[in-house]
């Protein structure tokens, strides 16, 4: 019954397409979407890198030391209170 199931299955053309089938699947696709690949390509790959140099950012203020002015605005304290503000 289960060797039946699975002649039936691929009779009918369950599965993922192979050869020629995925070709004209490919075809069709390219046609469709063609105008659109070379900008997606591009917002992938500057996707890539802003992700990337986050990460490089985020490993340095890691390893930074605490003082060092990285993330002072970030500490709650306002301008105001710092010498030589203008407020």
């Amino acid at each position: 019954m289960i060797g039946a199931l699975k002649v039936a299955s691929h009779m009918i053309g369950f599965g993922i397409p192979h050869g020629m089938e995925l070709l004209i699947v490919l075809a069709v696709v390219l046609l469709l979407f063609g105008h659109r690949l070379p900008g997606m390509a591009r917002s992938l790959g500057s996707g890539i890198t802003e992700f990337k140099r986050g990460l490089k950012d985020g490993a340095k203020s890691k390893d930074g030391a605490p003082g060092d002015g990285a993330d002072d605005s970030s500490n709650g304290d306002s301008d105001s209170s710092k010498p030589g503000s203008s407020r």
